[in-house]
C-alpha cells in the first residue's frame, strides 16, 4: 500500500548521505541510516503530504528529517543501554567506540535540521518549532524511561507521558510536518498530529504485551525481555493495581531478583500479568487508542478515499501477530 512512499524515501536518503571528511565522523551516521528498519516516520510524512493535495517529493527533506532525527536517538539510547545490536547489526559505539558515537549522533541532529534549510520562510518557522518542540519531548521521555528504574513509585499516568514523549510524539511531528508542507495550516494539521499521538500509544502498549505473550517467531525480540530488566511496564502497573495485595506483593519481589536463568520468573509473572486483570486491561486501552487514532482521521481536511488509507495503515500496524 505505502510501497511507493518508501521506495522514493530510500533512494532519496541515499542520495543525502553524507561523504564529508573526516569520515571516521560521518560513516558512522550513513551507517546506522543503512540499518534498515520500518520507515514508518519519513512514510507517514510523505503519505500526509500527498492526502493534503500536494506532491509527496516536497515533503522528501522533511521525512528525512525525521528520519536522520529519530536514528541520531537510537545512536545515543544505545550507548546508554549499552546495546550490542540494533536491527540485527552491530551498533555504532561497539563498531568504532563511544565517543565516536556520541560525536557522529551529535552531527547527526545538525544534519536533521539542515533538511528544513530548503524550506521558505513562514513554513520554515511552522517546521522548525514544530520539531524543536518534539526533540524536546523525546529527550525528555528518553529521561523519564532511565528515571523509572531507580523510582520507587510509577504512576499509570506517568507511564503514559513516557511513552508519548519517547515515541508516540515524533509520529505525530512526522505526520504534521507532511501536512504542513503539503500546503495544510496549523489548525488542519492538528488532527494529523493527534492521529499519530493516539497511534503512537497503541502501538507502544502492544510492543509492551508483544513482549511477555508475543510468538517469538514473529515478535523479533527476546520475549520476555522486560521483564528480565524489571521495567516498570503498564502491564506491571495495571498488575499491581488489579492483582490482590499478597499477588501484588509477590510480583514485586519477583522484580527484585535477577535469577542467571530468568526462565521461571519470566512465566511467574506472566501468570501474575494474566490472573490480576491486567492483560485485558492493555488489550482494552490498546483498542480504545487505536479508535481514538480513527477517529482523528474523520478529520482530516481530505477525500473519504485518502481517509481510508490513513485508517487501514492504522489497523495493519496493529494486527502484529500475538
Amino acid at each position: 500500500m505505502l510501497t511507493q512512499y518508501q521506495t522514493a524515501f530510500l533512494s532519496y536518503m541515499k542520495e543525502q548521505l553524507p561523504e564529508n571528511s573526516p569520515a571516521s565522523l560521518y560513516e558512522p551516521a550513513s551507517y546506522i541510516m543503512q540499518l534498515g528498519g520500518k520507515r514508518i516516520r519519513p512514510v507517514l510524512a510523505l503519505l500526509a503530504a500527498d492526502a493534503v493535495g500536494c506532491s509527496f517529493k516536497n515533503a522528501l527533506p522533511a521525512a528525512l528529517a525525521v528520519e536522520v532525527f529519530h536514528n541520531f536517538s537510537l545512536v545515543h539510547d544505545d550507548i546508554m543501554d549499552d546495546a550490542p545490536l540494533r536491527r540485527g547489526q552491530v551498533t555504532v559505539h561497539e563498531k568504532w567506540d563511544a565517543n565516536t558515537g556520541i560525536l557522529s549522533g551529535d552531527v547527526m541532529l545538525i544534519w536533521a535540521y539542515e533538511c528544513l534549510n530548503i524550506y521558505p520562510g513562514t513554513l520554515f518557522k511552522e517546521l522548525t518549532s514544530l520539531f524543536s518542540a518534539t526533540a524536546r519531548k523525546v529527550c525528555e521521555g528518553q529521561q523519564y524511561d532511565m528515571d523509572f528504574p531507580n523510582q520507587k513509585l510509577v504512576t499509570q499516568q506517568e507511564y503514559m507521558q513516557m511513552i508519548a514523549y519517547k515515541t508516540a510524539v515524533l509520529l505525530g511531528c512526522s505526520l504534521q510536518m507532511g501536512a504542513l508542507v503539503g500546503g495544510a495550516s496549523k489548525e488542519t494539521s492538528l488532527p494529523f498530529y493527534n492521529f499519530g499521538i493516539e497511534l503512537g500509544l497503541a502501538f507502544q502498549l502492544q510492543d509492551d504485551y508483544l513482549d511477555a505473550f508475543g510468538d517469538p517467531e514473529t515478535f523479533g525480540k527476546q520475549i520476555g525481555g522486560d521483564i528480565i530488566e524489571n521495567k516498570k511496564t503498564l502491564l506491571y502497573l495495571l498488575a499491581l493495581e488489579l492483582g490482590s495485595p499478597e499477588d501484588a506483593a509477590a510480583l514485586e519481589r519477583l522484580f527484585e531478583t535477577n535469577p542467571t536463568d530468568p526462565t521461571q520468573k519470566i512465566a511467574q509473572v506472566k501468570e501474575l500479568f494474566t490472573t490480576s486483570g491486567a492483560v485485558e486491561q492493555i488489550q482494552q486501552q490498546m483498542k480504545a487508542y487505536t479508535e481514538n487514532a480513527l477517529k482523528e482521521v474523520d478529520q482530516f481536511p481530505v477525500e473519504e478515499e485518502k481517509k481510508e488509507i490513513f485508517k487501514a495503515f492504522a489497523l495493519q500496524l496493529m494486527d502484529r501477530k500475538l
